[in-house]
């Protein structure tokens, strides 16, 4: 095909509600459950591909508008998703081990007392393993590796509620130079580059616990997400509408916003994405 795709780049985790909290589950008939209003669901997947290998996660709440998650889920989500931010924003000097970037996505569980049990971020392989070293980002010290341009890593940091529901979200980041204001010792600096593009759910955000900085970032994200993909969905009218919906700018409530919708809006006359009102109510 015209995406080159040779097969899965390992077998997908698809884990609904408690399946969901073990970090490498796989579906059996004796384990299996049913999607419903309400469900969490964890999807971690990838493909290998003539450009290189995919690695993806993402947490999908089910049940539209009617079905919530606890305030639990959306702070455990929205944790996940700082200490995502975090990282996925860090600039470091040159020869950095990646164990030194691995607190940036602990941090903001830290603060809430929580944690997860596996590392942050794993090298990559350009279509061989997609669990691929030296390189890696997690608690493991003695890994000394240093992050250099051009290396692949994954940025999954997440949180495990046992018996419960599972949150991870995961893109690809490639190594790449950095611009700074100042070059300490004639240092050079690196940075990440995002190589994932697919909406993260805003359900599950609890905005109070969000930066304005960090609400930028995902706006930002989104609008990357609908630039690159929505022109390989111009046949795929259904997807389209999909990727239009979950990539719509989000904002912090103002406190003096009693209106229950606070938090998503987009500007008057034309959303982020740069598509019209009219036209994005007549495709919906």
């Amino acid at each position: 095909s015209s995406l080159a795709f040779f097969e899965p780049s390992f077998p997908s985790i698809v884990g609904e509600g408690p399946n969901g909290a073990v970090i490498h589950y796989r579906a059996a008939k004796d384990t299996a459950r049913g999607i419903k209003a309400g469900s969490m669901l964890l999807v971690d997947s990838g493909g290998q591909y003539e450009c290189g290998t995919t690695d993806c996660t993402r947490v999908y709440h089910f049940g539209g508008d009617a079905a919530q998650p606890t305030p639990f889920q959306k702070e455990v989500y929205t944790r996940v998703l700082k200490g995502h931010i975090a990282v996925d924003q860090s600039v470091w000097p040159e020869n950095t081990p990646g164990h030194v970037l691995d607190a940036y996505a602990r941090r903001p569980l830290w603060e809430g007392g929580l944690n997860y049990l596996h590392g942050t971020g794993h090298g990559v392989g350009a279509a061989l393993n997609v669990h691929e070293g030296p390189q890696s980002i997690s608690p493991r010290f003695t890994n000394q590796t240093p992050l250099k341009e051009g290396m692949i890593c994954s940025n999954e940091p997440g949180y495990y509620e046992d018996g419960q529901f599972g949150v991870r979200i995961e893109n690809l980041l490639i190594v790449q130079p950095a611009e700074t204001k100042h070059q300490f010792n004639d240092g050079k600096y690196l940075k990440f580059e995002r190589l994932t593009h697919t909406p993260i759910q805003t359900k599950l955000i609890d905005l109070d616990l969000l930066s304005e900085s960090e609400v930028a970032w995902i706006n930002t994200y989104h609008q990357e997400v609908w630039e690159k993909i929505s022109p390989r969905l111009t046949d795929e009218p259904v997807a389209l509408d999909w990727l239009f919906d979950h990539t719509q700018p989000i904002e912090k409530p103002r406190p003096d916003d009693d209106d229950a919708s606070a938090g998503v809006g987009p500007a008057a006359g034309e959303d982020v994405n740069g598509k019209p009102i009219e036209a994005a109510t007549s495709a919906a």
